[in-house]
């Protein structure tokens, strides 16, 4: 029978729908009743028995008498609900954890004797070089590109070899990453950890050098497809702006064919479960079954994704960029995460997941991810930059790298022993992860040492990684190496054998569905531009009115031939919107392609034919609009020949353009192209320059030019109509005939055809170039930033330690106090009493029945910000951290705000308020084909006042990039995130000095350690510690502290969800003030 939900339950008609209903509330008839349930679904066949469950609509063991009952239900057709409830059951708690669900499952395993498939990877000898230019050399001038060419073509040549830097990336490293194990990847930025993680996963660039092997269960790489096998989960967050969080996720499944996680087993599990007369829990049964429906749009294992990543509260909010509002930061990257573990696969190499997450949060997610490798013997390797020490604590083993090499792996529990053999102490207040980021740094490392025997020396990498390969760890590993994976033990599908998970037709449909979902959200785009082409067809009437002009002689035909050109013409440019359009969408699709979502056919193939009734739109509307308005030959099938070719010169045009996009892969580049090819297209049509006047040796352009065969077409369609044969004054023939010999066009109707089939071919053509080009071609890659080694030395030796940041640390920071801050400023105070701000209801939340028109985001916020002060805003995500300091800075355009702000007493005004204050966003946003130079120079001649001459502004410039450390890099080009130009923490730097070089009184700090790690996270904490010392008012949020960041503040803002503070005022010396406070409300309610 069907639920009013739309949901099916399975009901035999043999024991009639009295069998399962309940008699009583008594326990022995419910059970009596579950018994009778569960012997129906025994019986049914095999085939039907996969596909039903027992699914309790009450948590309730008894229920009331009118009641519904317990019920089978088909899994196959689950509405969203029944999905939701499915999970929740399954999960056995409210809270964020999947331990339950994932013990019952590895419990219902082993009760048959079923094992799960493993995976351990191992890495022998792996090295990873480039060669690189360093310097200005390196920047993409007009001559490094010309001397680039000419290198190119001497070295094929065998002429010359040109001079690189060698740039050694991972230099021998050897490991063993174990199944059932959590992992942990630690090392600062550039020690290489991104390169072996892509080494692993197959994804290694092809231009990098590479030696060593990789093995999977004892296979190559490419004895099986490994990157099916594995996921590399990245440091960026490359989504679908206009999607939303569930279909981001349930596209993904999918694709991925994320039902194959438990579809092997079920029919297998059901059959020696029902030999063994064993009966599973009603509730995992359920989630099991329903987790093996595939090829379906929803899937539960999106539901339990969302909900263990703790993103059901987003679910239907889009996921948005950097131009248009959707998730925040952290639940960004959280969708990052879910997009490739909802799939199948079980060995994870996780990239700088908790970026922009808060500790809890993180905590959370990676005790998740900990129950997924203990319970169902998962491989993962998972890189953090700055891990809570509860974070630290989940994990079993450790592989630390530094400058390519592996200074240790082994146990996590064991790393401490191994430094302090080579005379490195831990200190008190210190955390491990902290102290392993830096106790191999040249800068750091003195402060840990605690040998008293011998004096200090600088240990370097090269003599630790020694170290560790003669210690018992570095044996234990070589032990390892050295007895080979007993490939037998393997389980056969452990290893992908198949490139793509699901069948190309399954994957065609969700590209369509993805595809046609998408050109909803983009519904203004397509109806402005149809609204254009009407709007364009009306002014083309008036311009070529019918009254005016008269097939009567050549002048009215000359007439007659613009107003068709302009038609072809109009609908060439409308093609022009489709390339930002793809080049946008690229960075998705490599990554999607890459990870062997879908081939590079699936995307193309189904975008162009979803364009196919767009074309036919827009040439309808022209076509309706314009023909007999203008006057052209009135005959039917003139009218509809006219109405095929402009559809055709449409698609021809957006595939000429999709394919401008998809060869050149970068914004810049295909606008030259596009430009280009529309004025070689257009001036080569032979119509601004006819053929008889085109020189000789650009003749072949002419016949090029996908819109000489249009013209020729159109022409031929309307001037061999009858009412143009009546004959000319200027001689025998026709007047139609005269105006296409006067052109140089043809005049025989067979013409029409040729131009059709031709255009045709050029649409065929372009349209299969794009699938080429998608399949052949990889994302641009230039080359990361170096530093030369000469630099680095002068750096290093240049540089204080950071190993105390403290305010209370004067003395170590005398030196640089007023480093960086010449300009003078005027010191502001900033209060702000009983703050609310509001929002108007979401339209989600009010169709669940909630009354009231306003949601409020912060409540009766308030507190107050001092000159010379370090404040730090805290809170779980969702607290209103940065809703708050929006309010503050004046940058919130909506929403209702209440309550009083005052800057140094006086009520503030935005106006005046802006040119004293400062904000860095938590995204980086930068101009990619400028230097760190340019770009602070451009910012400070925008935002300097004129009265600072050009000197001063350059040596101001000049000593903000030494506050925070980016000197050395000024002439590197920033470039593009995760693909080009700066590194994450390089470009939060670059971000910070952007907002210094305005020399603002106040400055408010979004997540400036984010993405950092504990190193980098100090050189930026150090920078702002120093801008406090000027005497500015600065406030960061902050998400994941260590105790070193943590202390460096001087007041705290703690907040809670909801938008209401819970704490404000002094940490005082080790946050004694802070604890001392926490402590006593303890007090207090343990009394009471």
């Amino acid at each position: 029978m069907a639920a009013s939900d739309g949901s099916e339950y399975f009901e035999l008609g043999s024991m009639g729908s009295e069998s399962f209903a309940m008699a009583s509330n008594s326990e022995t008839v419910a059970e009596d009743e579950e018994e009778l349930q569960w012997a129906a679904l025994s019986r049914l066949p095999s085939q039907k028995r996969i596909n039903y469950a027992l699914l309790r609509a009450s948590s309730s063991r008894t229920q009331p008498p009118t009641s519904a009952p317990d019920n089978l239900v088909d899994v196959r057709k689950l509405s969203r609900s029944r999905r939701e409830l499915v999970v929740k059951k399954a999960l056995a708690t409210t809270d964020q954890d999947n331990y339950r669900l994932l013990c019952a499952i590895k419990e219902r395993f082993d009760r048959v004797g079923l094992e799960v498939p493993k995976i351990e990877v191992r890495f022998k000898n792996l090295n990873v070089s480039a060669n690189v230019q360093i310097g200005s050399r390196a920047l993409p001038t007009l001559l490094n590109y010309s001397r680039d060419c000419l290198e190119g073509i001497f070295t094929k040549m065998r002429l010359c070899q040109p001079k690189r830097h060698s740039l050694t990336i991972l230099n021998d490293v050897s490991g063993v990453i174990k199944p059932g194990r959590m992992t942990l990847l630690l090392g600062p930025p550039g020690a290489g950890k991104s390169s072996l993680l892509l080494a692993l996963a197959g994804k290694l660039d092809k231009t990098l050098k590479k030696t060593g092997s990789v093995t999977y269960n004892g296979h190559e790489v490419n004895e099986f497809f490994v990157r099916r096998t594995s996921a590399y989960i990245s440091q960026t967050d490359d989504h679908v702006a206009e999607l939303t969080v569930r279909e981001c996720l349930d596209f993904a499944a999918r694709c991925q064919g994320a039902e194959e996680g438990f579809a092997a087993y079920t029919s297998e599990l059901g059959r020696l479960e029902k030999e063994r007369n064993v009966r599973p829990s009603a509730e995992v049964d359920a989630f099991m079954k329903a987790s093996s429906v595939g090829g379906k749009k929803h899937s539960v294992n999106t539901d339990y994704i969302l909900k263990v990543l703790g993103l059901d509260v987003c679910s239907e909010t889009i996921v948005g960029n950097d131009m248009m509002r959707g998730v925040s930061g952290g639940q960004k990257k959280r969708v990052t995460t879910g997009e490739m573990i909802v799939g199948p696969r079980k060995t994870l190499f996780m990239d700088e997941i908790s970026t922009g997450l808060d500790s809890s949060t993180t905590f959370q997610i990676v005790k998740c991810i900990k129950n997924f490798v203990h319970q169902m013997d998962a491989t993962v390797l998972m890189a953090l930059l700055q891990p809570a020490p509860e974070t630290f604590e989940l994990f079993d083993d450790l592989v630390l790298l530094s400058e390519g090499y592996v200074v240790y792996q082994g146990p996590r529990e064991d790393v401490l022993e191994f430094f302090q053999s080579l005379g490195f102490q831990l200190p008190p207040r210190k955390g491990i992860a902290d102290f392993l980021q830096e106790v191999t740094s040249k800068k750091d490392q003195a402060q840990y040492w605690a040998d008293p025997s011998k004096p200090y020396a600088f240990v370097s990498v090269a003599e630790i990684a020694k170290a560790f390969k003669n210690s018992k760890f570095g044996r234990y590993v070589e032990s390892l190496q050295s007895h080979p994976y007993d490939k037998s033990k393997g389980h056969p599908s452990a290893l992908a054998r198949t490139k793509y998970a699901v069948p190309r037709w399954d994957i065609a449909k969700a590209c369509f569905a993805r595809e046609l979902l998408l050109m909803k959200r983009h519904s203004f785009l397509y109806i402005f531009r149809t609204c254009q082409v009407a709007f364009v067809g009306f002014v083309t009437c008036t311009v070529f009115l019918r009254t005016r002009l008269h097939p009567t002689d050549e002048v009215y035909g000359r007439l007659y031939l613009s107003a068709l050109f302009f038609g072809l013409v109009h609908m060439m440019f409308n093609g022009f919107s489709e390339l930002p359009l793809l080049i946008s969408r690229l960075p998705v699709f490599y990554k999607q392609r890459d990870n062997l979502f879908y081939p590079a056919w699936a995307w193309s193939v189904t975008s162009w034919v979803l364009r196919i009734p767009y074309s036919v739109i827009e040439a309808v509307i022209w076509t309706v609009v314009v023909y007999y308005s203008v006057g052209f030959a009135p005959s039917a099938g003139r009218f509809f020949r006219y109405m095929l070719l402009l559809f055709l010169m449409h698609q021809m045009a957006l595939g000429l353009f999709r394919m401008m996009a998809a060869i050149a892969r970068d914004m810049v580049l295909a606008n030259t192209y596009g430009s280009a090819s529309l004025l070689v297209v257009f001036l080569l049509g032979g119509f601004i320059i006819p053929k008889a006047m085109i020189k000789p040796w650009w003749i072949w352009g002419y016949w090029l030019s996908p819109l000489t065969y249009g013209q020729r077409a159109i022409t031929v369609n309307e001037f061999t109509a009858s009412r143009w044969m009546q004959q000319s004054e200027n001689g025998a023939s026709g007047v139609g005939y005269n105006v296409l010999v006067s052109n140089n066009l043809p005049t025989v109707d067979y013409w029409y055809w040729i131009g059709v089939a031709v255009v045709l071919a050029y649409s065929l053509f372009f349209n299969n170039m794009v699938t080429v080009a998608l399949t052949f071609l990889n994302p641009p890659q230039k080359a990361r930033t170096v530093i030369p080694d000469d630099d680095s030395e002068k750096k290093s030796s240049g540089s204080n330690q950071v190993h105390e940041m403290s305010t209370r640390a004067k003395p170590a920071r005398e030196d640089s106090n007023k480093k960086g801050m010449i300009l003078p400023f005027q010191p502001l105070t900033m209060t702000f009493h009983n703050v609310n701000y509001f929002v108007d209801m979401p339209k989600e939340i009010s169709k669940q029945g909630v009354p009231e028109t306003r949601l409020q985001l912060l409540t009766s916020v308030s507190g107050v910000f001092s000159p010379g002060v370090l404040t730090a805003l805290v809170g779980s995500s969702g607290a209103g951290k940065t809703t708050l300091m929006d309010v503050l800075a004046g940058r919130k355009t909506g929403g209702y705000i209440e309550g009083d702000i005052k800057i140094s007493g006086y009520p503030k005004e935005q106006r005046t308020f802006a040119r004293v204050s400062g904000y860095v966003e938590q995204n980086d946003i930068h101009s990619p084909q400028v230097t760190i130079e340019e770009s602070l120079l451009f910012s400070s001649a925008l935002r300097l006042p004129r009265e600072v001459d050009v000197p001063k502004r350059l040596e101001f410039v000049e000593q903000v990039m030494k506050l925070v450390e980016l000197d050395s890099l000024k002439n590197a080009l920033v470039g593009m995130p995760g693909s080009s130009g700066l590194s994450t923490e390089q470009r939060k730097r670059l971000t910070i000095a952007v907002e210094l070089v305005a020399n603002p009184s106040i400055i408010f700090m979004d997540e400036p350690t984010s993405g950092l790690d504990a190193r980098a996270a100090a050189i930026v904490m150090r920078a702002v510690r120093n801008t406090v010392d000027t005497g500015r008012t600065v406030v960061c949020t902050i998400h994941q502290p260590s105790i070193d960041i943590f202390e460096a503040f001087d007041d705290l803002l703690l907040m809670k969800r909801g938008g209401r503070v819970i704490y404000g005022g002094k940490l005082g010396v080790q946050s004694q003030i802070m604890t001392d406070y926490f402590q006593e409300i303890c007090i207090c309610k343990w009394r009471s």
